[in-house]
């Protein structure tokens, strides 16, 4: 299925006045994003789609990496390696 905000997935979008759709769309326009726009006076705003595609089209952002010598985030004061590496401690058999 293609991403909303797309060609063929475009942003459906309410708004009240005339003035607002064409804000609505000049913003779509400059982000890239193609939306449908439905002016009707009676019914409350929707920008809930183009909301949904702008997320879309941010980039993931991976959580920073603990390196092992460095101070463990739980408090502890120890190295991660030594606190919480996750590593299950070795039993003799």
């Amino acid at each position: 299925m293609a991403s909303i905000g797309s060609h063929k997935n475009p942003a459906i979008v309410t708004a009240q006045s005339e003035q607002r759709a064409l804000e609505i769309l000049a913003f779509c326009k400059d982000h890239g994003i193609q939306a449908v726009i439905e002016l009707a006076p009676d019914k409350p705003e929707d920008i809930t789609d183009v909301e949904l595609a702008l997320v879309a089209r941010q980039p993931a952002i991976a959580a920073p990496r603990i390196g092992r010598n460095e101070p463990c985030p739980c408090g502890s004061g120890k190295k991660f390696k030594k606190c919480c590496d996750g590593r299950q401690p070795q039993t003799p058999s």
